[in-house]
């Protein structure tokens, strides 16, 4: 498991090779990732000596400047995405739904896993046919160490950190059936990151807040406490006669205002850009859509 002393971690290909993937800590460590870059700033990292943000190793003294950001954590890492469907109260009043009384588990594969911007995200064939891609910003928790059959007051020891999400979502299809794994696990359709943030800097995170922005416009903005199942109760439940292993992600529901529920609706079309916002620490993830060809 990685060291606890990193507060934020990005893993990221550096100007100086552009065949090099690098751990790295941020300097200023409160910099926002994903903001500075959209913004064309350059971001300065101070080098770890590990690969990935699992065994990060060491801070070093060697300073780069990203090229490019990349997800956390590797599509060879993450194994299955899991994630929580329904989990905000504005959000199930919103589609007219109840309140689950169990959490509501969809998955998702590593295929899913997309990086931030200037990486495109790509709007699936099937998706553009009828115009239903969708937006969902989400807070994504990391697993740092084997996990199985941890209750509620454990379930905190085995979360190494948090990022931002998208769980881009195709909704023609994903109401033409009952499980979502299909319409939910398209290539590229989990973008994510852009730095990992230490638990230790986020002891509560439902006093987080998170807002979507499609083409900087305000779409979703809710407080983390209105969420249905908190982070230890997911960690715990999904844990239940399941390993979890280091590296799994856990997409934990979005709030209130997805596209689909709004009058008239709102779809994700090629050149718009979504950024998910969570303050304060992880910052944003920006996603601008390329139409699959």
């Amino acid at each position: 498991m990685a060291s606890p002393s990193f507060s934020r971690l990005v893993r990221f290909v550096p100007k100086s090779g552009s065949s090099k993937v690098l751990i790295g800590e941020p300097d200023p460590a409160c910099v926002d990732i994903g903001l500075a870059l959209r913004q064309g700033k350059d971001v300065c990292v101070f080098v770890w000596s590990g690969s990935s943000v699992l065994n990060p190793g060491v801070k070093t003294e060697t300073r780069e400047i990203i090229q490019r950001v990349l997800s956390p954590v590797s599509m060879n890492e993450i194994g299955t995405i899991r994630c929580i469907g329904l989990n905000y109260v504005q959000h199930a009043r919103e589609v007219k739904l109840e309140l689950p009384t169990v959490p509501t588990i969809f998955l998702k594969p590593n295929t899913a896993l997309g990086d931030p911007w200037p990486a495109p995200t790509i709007l699936p064939a099937i998706t553009q046919r009828d115009d239903t891609g969708d937006y969902e910003a989400e807070l994504a928790v990391i697993i740092g160490k084997e996990c199985k059959n941890v209750t509620e007051g454990d379930a905190m020891d085995y979360v190494l950190g948090y990022t931002a999400c998208n769980d881009v979502s195709s909704r023609s299809s994903q109401f033409a059936q009952s499980q979502w794994c299909f319409s939910k696990g398209f290539d590229g359709s989990c973008p994510l990151g852009p730095a990992l943030v230490s638990k230790e800097l986020i002891p509560d995170p439902s006093k987080l807040r998170i807002r979507g922005y499609k083409n900087k416009f305000v779409m979703q903005d809710s407080p983390l406490d209105d969420l249905i199942f908190s982070v230890p109760t997911i960690v715990s439940f999904l844990s239940q006669s399941t390993t979890l292993q280091p590296g799994t992600v856990i997409i934990t529901g979005t709030p209130a205002g997805v596209g689909v529920s709004r009058t008239p609706q709102v779809t994700i079309r090629e050149d718009d850009e979504f950024a998910v916002e969570i303050l304060p620490h992880i910052g944003t993830l920006y996603n601008v859509f390329q139409n699959e060809k």
